[in-house]
């Protein structure tokens, strides 16, 4: 590894474009952004449709409450699926689902034949098809560049999420319904699905991380086997122990607060109204677009785990000015700074993964961090409305806050944080990582030269060779 101090800092070495150089990941890119607007877009279309066909707030509850159990249930499998068949079908059967759904609402929402039950169908598909998708993206991204330009091509990533799928997506969604119907902006979520369906075709074969041909048991005790297999790997390695017990502690306490009693805070001490809460919301997203492209400007920092650690520790802590707020300017700036806060490490944790953890394993502990993410979500929503009746909103908004930073603490020492992280330097630039990169590119060459898909495989850049992974044949 390259000492000098001007390595690290370069710009020729370190840039947040260098991704696009990649053909495979500029299509990949294409597809998840037509995949995020679609997302937006839908989701305007199904409230508005909810109301449109009668429904009231339990009628939409029920729709986002079963999208919510797709996801919940999906995250696992699809880590499973993720480390065991070509991501690239994967996302491009999900894409395929999603259209199918999309179209199928829509077609009859504008026909006068939609029920509730039939959104409520669409929106379990949505969700399956969301816990489903986080894995596989996250296991195919190392497939497609090297680890130098991981850390960049989150931060598209997590820049494009909240500006695609809480800004534009919904806005467009919103003009589709004010100018015709909201069966018409159904439809153009799944106008999006077909053209992110069709970039996605025109991605190259890539390969499978492992070798399933001696397994001899049924795929049910396999699905299985993986699963525990991916539980034993995180008790295991007391890193990964320690963040995602970390991630639980957080979304338990700041989700239900963020999302269930905010909107009353707002009503209650600053006599705002529905338009204001849309004023926090987009607030959050920009802070969120932000938070990706400042921390993305700078290198990765030697110092990673202790970073996201306590960037996660303090990210609640604008929910204290939300406690006592009595203006709604001081919501809308908690709201960024929220946004911000919460958004900017998952770029840190995104090249955590996707560096350190063994790459036929890795759609799994992706899975198992998306699991992570939303199964306590609703768990919280359910608990901060009794606590807060209990003890008060401005206490219940305190103790999210706060309870966070002394977990976080605990369980920062409990790891081993910072002896860790010096003994697991995570390099995304420098000569050694031109060369590591240019050397696995040209054997992958070499190896696939004699195969039907060697040209498109030219461009995979993959990088198992050194984790001990096999490529195989995509299938």
């Amino acid at each position: 590894m390259s000492s000098s101090p001007t390595s690290r800092f370069s710009p020729l070495r370190f840039s947040p474009m260098r991704p696009f150089a990649y053909r495979q990941y500029r299509l990949l890119c294409l597809g998840l952004m037509l995949t995020l607007f679609s997302d937006g877009v839908y989701l305007v279309g199904q409230v508005w449709q909810v109301i449109h066909v009668g429904g009231g707030p339990s009628q939409l509850a029920m729709v986002t409450v079963v999208f919510s159990v797709g996801m919940v249930v999906s995250t696992l499998l699809g880590g499973v699926l993720a480390d065991r068949f070509s991501q690239r079908l994967i996302i491009i059967w999900i894409e395929l689902l999603k259209m199918v759904a999309a179209f199928t609402v829509g077609t009859l929402a504008l026909t006068g034949h939609l029920q509730i039950w039939h959104l409520m169908l669409a929106g379990l598909l949505f969700g399956v098809a969301e816990g489903v998708y986080y894995p596989t993206y996250s296991a195919l991204l190392p497939a497609l560049i090297p680890q130098r330009d991981l850390f960049a091509a989150n931060g598209v990533e997590g820049t494009a999420r909240p500006i695609l799928y809480q800004g534009i997506g919904p806005a467009v969604g919103g003009a589709l319904v004010s100018a015709a119907a909201p069966g018409l902006a159904l439809l153009g979520a799944g106008v999006a699905n077909v053209l992110a369906l069709v970039v996605y075709l025109r991605m190259d074969p890539v390969p499978v991380q492992r070798d399933l041909s001696d397994e001899t048991r049924h795929p049910i005790v396999e699905t299985v086997s993986d699963i525990a297999e991916g539980f034993r790997y995180m008790w295991q390695t007391r890193w990964l122990m320690a963040t995602l017990t970390f991630a639980c502690v957080t979304v338990l306490m700041t989700t239900g607060p963020l999302e269930v009693l905010v909107p009353f805070a707002i009503k209650d001490q600053a006599g705002g109204d529905a338009g204001d809460h849309s004023l926090v919301l987009a607030a959050y997203g920009i802070g969120a677009a932000l938070g990706s492209i400042v921390v993305v400007m700078f290198p990765f920092p030697r110092r990673y785990l202790s970073w996201l650690m306590g960037i996660w520790a303090v990210a609640g802590l604008p929910l204290l000015l939300m406690g006592v707020a009595t203006h709604v300017w001081t919501f809308v700036c908690a709201g960024l700074l929220l946004g911000f806060l919460f958004n900017a490490p998952d770029v840190l944790w995104g090249t955590l993964l996707q560096s350190r953890i063994p790459r036929h394993m890795l759609g799994r502990i992706a899975g198992l961090d998306a699991f992570v993410s939303v199964a306590l979500m609703p768990v919280s929503m359910a608990l901060a409305a009794p606590m807060s009746h209990a003890l008060g909103l401005t206490t219940t908004m305190i103790l999210a806050a706060l309870v966070p930073i002394p977990f976080g603490a605990v369980l920062f020492v409990w790891a081993r944080i910072r002896r860790d992280e010096v003994a697991h330097p995570i390099v995304t630039s420098g000569a050694d990582v031109d060369d590591e990169w240019q050397q696995h590119e040209g054997g992958a060459r070499e190896e696939e030269s004699g195969s039907a898909d060697a040209a498109g495989q030219q461009n995979l850049g993959g990088g198992v060779t050194h984790q001990g992974g096999e490529c195989l044949q995509e299938r």
